[in-house]
Formats: C-alpha cells, sequence, structure tokens
C-alpha cells in the first residue's frame, strides 16, 4: 500500500489533486492510503513552496499545480521514481 500526502491549505486545487489521486489509483488497481496536510510547517519541512503538493512513500514528486491522471497513475504504479 502506497502512503500518500496532499500537501496544501485545503483549497479547490488540493481537493482536486486528492480526488484525481484516489481515482487513478483505482484505475490502476493501487491500494493507497491518502492523507491531507494543511499545517503550513508541515509542507514547508517538505520544501514545498507551492501547493497542492504530493508525497509518495515519503517522497516529493509534485508541487505547484493539479497533476494529470497519466502522471498519478505512473506514481502508483512505479512508485515515486516515476
Amino acid at each position: 500500500m502506497k502512503q500518500i500526502k496532499v500537501l496544501g491549505s485545503g483549497c479547490r486545487n488540493c481537493d482536486i489533486t486528492a480526488k484525481v489521486i484516489t481515482q487513478a489509483a483505482a484505475e490502476a488497481g493501487v491500494e493507497i492510503e491518502i492523507e491531507k496536510v494543511t499545517d503550513i510547517a508541515a509542507i514547508m519541512g517538505y520544501g514545498v513552496m507551492s501547493t497542492p503538493g504530493v508525497v509518495i512513500d515519503g517522497v516529493v514528486v509534485h508541487s505547484g499545480g493539479v497533476p494529470g491522471p497519466d502522471q498519478v497513475r505512473a506514481w502508483v504504479r512505479g512508485g515515486a521514481d516515476a
């Protein structure tokens, strides 16, 4: 199971990002656990200055915009390095 964190203030783009990740993981048949992180200090601890950010298994894979479904499927299939 992949641990995924969506970093952001809880804005609309952060919600959309979480939905895109949930849907893409389901389509890829990959089990995930998703968490929304809204604490600014925690977000900055990852070095993310532009949200939404995405962290998979402790590795920042994205920041600054809503990722596309194909991009998310590559992440959940191939890991954080994809």
